[in-house]
């Protein structure tokens, strides 16, 4: 049974826009045929979005959760690396996200995470060695090598490294990028490895080095990390090197759009119309080898309809030639999973938060808005009875990371920009090892919000004004098994807690999960202590 589409077509090859009809039979585009003109209009029909990079967990939904909400604004793919999931159950984790992911009609597209645990100076779930990487390269719904994080085992071709690199490149799987600030002989090396992408930019100078030698480069706008005011002159000046991604996105920003924002920003800063969609729509396609439809003939029918190309309002989201949204409904459901995790509870105590003062100044993580990268600085020490304590007056807060796979001793820092205020904020998004992380005004309540998430056996929590709140994250400790606006709701309640104790990070908890984030400079804390991102080694908390 054949049916038909009409309306004003945008081919993006061409690049050209013109009234066509279109002809679906069992879910595959069979005919297209331009028309003189449309007696009524059925709005501009265009490949659908695809995000060419994200961790779904980030979201804290599951995939289908995601999707559910994702095709509302366009989107019908994902290129997703279930990174974050591995790290706390391994090779059954990634198994769980595509299996959620196949009970619905959208098109997840996973890696296989290359860097579990990401670096070995932290304590993680699970272990992905390179013959666990490969057995997960041969599965046929693994298109490629997961963002190789470790730059520092490329440069120096660390054996394992180098073994996971060339297991892609002999199944001719794609390897995804991952070098913050690299430019010069390093990132020409890095990229003669067989690295194809970096979502890691932060300078438009790096970014276009890297394009100029042959990396794709994707413009990320994430809960966190924005760098599209500083990347998108790319798009004038290479153009097919450029994918849109979001990387880690919170539920509450997924209820107000994806990878639709970022067409439309690009849009207002002037960019040619089919520069933007083929970033959008076509290159994460024929990079990462989709099956995913481009309204060509033989491809699936994997299309949107929209009002006009101004605010790229969706009228509808087609996935193999089946209407999965449509003025306002989402027309798939899939069922609530049985949650999966690792949550061994801590041997955690009040005193564990002390910090004996061994000299008068102690090295401060600047946390900085909208980026994952922090700054470090030196400060004098507010010491009380030989304690170096929290001071509230300078913003002064400690960083605390507790592991969560086994009994340890809790990690302790000190950082600056949450600005709380007799407040403190903890939970298990922890990129990327996922041990509990937390940040405070004071050891009290510090504690009291650790506690809340050992409670939980996973999830975020918040401790404000004698009031407390949580956010249960059941599988992994990284994801509920609610929708996409529950699991707003919960989180923005968070949120509100957070901000009202005086915090101005426009997302506290997403900049509070990258703290732990070794292999992004300058300064992080994991489990084990503090760590210097640019020497890739731990350095002590007080200065001699």
């Amino acid at each position: 049974m054949s049916r038909t589409m009409i309306g004003e077509l945008v081919d993006l090859y061409n690049r050209e826009i013109y009234p066509a009809e279109i002809t679906i039979e069992n879910g595959v585009i069979i005919d297209i045929k331009r028309v003189d003109k449309i007696k009524v209009s059925s709005g501009y029909i265009l490949p659908g979005f695809v995000d060419a990079h994200i961790h779904i967990e980030s979201s804290m939904l599951t995939p289908s959760a995601f999707a559910a909400e994702a095709v509302r604004f366009g989107t019908i793919a994902t290129v997703s690396d279930p990174h974050e999931i591995s790290n706390v159950l391994g090779i059954e984790g990634v198994y769980f996200m595509m299996d959620n992911g196949r009970t619905c009609p959208f098109k997840f597209n996973f890696g296989a995470p290359s860097c579990v645990p990401a670096t070995q100076f932290e304590s993680s779930g699970a272990v992905l060695d390179a013959e666990a990487v490969l057995q997960l390269l041969q599965h046929p719904e693994i298109k490629y090598l997961s963002e190789m994080m470790n730059y520092p085992g490329v440069l120096f071709e660390d054996p394992e490294v180098m073994r996971k690199l060339k297991h892609a490149q002999n199944l001719g799987k794609p390897i995804d990028g991952h070098a913050p600030g690299l430019t010069g002989t390093q990132a020409l090396k890095y990229i003669q490895a067989g690295i194809s992408t970096d979502h890691e930019c932060f300078t438009l100078e790096e970014a276009v080095f890297k394009a100029d030698h042959g990396m794709k480069i994707l413009i990320r706008e994430g809960s966190a990390a924005r760098n599209f005011e500083a990347l998108h002159p790319i798009l004038k000046s290479h153009p097919e090197a450029v994918m849109f991604c979001s990387d880690d996105k919170h539920p509450d920003e997924l209820l107000l759009g994806h990878i639709n924002l970022l067409v439309k920003r690009a849009l207002t800063h002037g960019y040619d119309l089919f520069d933007v969609l083929r970033a959008a729509c076509i290159h994460p396609v024929t990079h990462y080898k989709l099956e995913v439809g481009t309204l060509r003939v033989g491809d699936a029918a994997d299309f949107i309809v929209v009002e006009d190309l101004n605010d790229f309002q969706i009228r509808e989201t087609w996935i193999d030639g089946s209407c999965v949204y449509a003025n306002g409904e989402v027309h798939f459901s899939s069922p609530t999973p049985t949650p999966i995790n690792t949550f061994v509870t801590p041997l955690f105590e009040l005193k564990d938060l002390e910090v004996k003062a061994t000299s008068s100044h102690i090295k401060v993580i600047e946390a900085i808005d909208g980026q994952i990268v922090t700054g470090q600085n030196t400060y004098p020490a507010k010491i009380e009875a030989g304690l170096a304590v929290c001071d509230e007056s300078r913003d002064l807060l400690k960083l605390v990371v507790v592991n969560r796979y086994q009994p340890a001793k809790a990690s302790v820092a000190f950082i600056r920009g949450f600005g709380l205020r007799q407040a403190a904020l903890a939970g298990t998004v922890a990129h990327d090892s996922h041990n509990i992380v937390a940040v405070g005004s004071s050891d009290a309540l510090l504690y009291e919000a650790i506690q809340l998430v050992i409670q939980m056996q996973g999830g975020l929590s918040a401790v404000h004004a004698q009031q407390t709140a949580m956010l249960p994250l059941e599988v992994a400790g990284l994801m509920s098994t609610k929708s996409c606006k529950a699991v707003a709701e919960d989180y923005l309640k968070l949120d509100h807690m957070i901000k009202s104790a005086g915090c101005k990070l426009r997302a506290p908890y997403m900049t509070l999960s990258f703290m732990a984030l070794l292999v992004i400079p300058d300064l992080k804390l994991s489990d084990l202590g503090l760590f210097d991102g640019k020497k890739f080694e731990f350095t002590p908390l007080f200065e001699a």
